[in-house]
């Protein structure tokens, strides 16, 4: 586990030289490498929870909005 960083930087890099020589497939192929490997550290375990939390706080002030309601008014009268 000790090699994950010269993994992610090497994936960054054939990222990187993907998109310049204007290829998507390696360069999103490369980006998925690097995240995965990301995902796999300690210091990356939490970005899932923290992708999930943005999305659910994303959704509840948008949800609203979207409704045409005022947030914490229910609907049914009650």
């Amino acid at each position: 586990m000790g090699s994950v960083g010269l993994l992610i930087l090497f994936a960054l890099v054939g990222a990187f030289i993907c998109a310049k020589a204007r290829s998507a497939g390696g360069a999103i192929a490369f980006a998925v490498l690097a995240l995965v490997c990301f995902i796999a550290t300690p210091v990356g375990q939490g970005l899932p929870g923290a992708a999930s939390t943005f999305m659910t706080s994303f959704d509840q002030a948008a949800t609203p909005a979207l409704n045409k309601t005022q947030a914490g008014v229910s609907g049914d009268g009650s």
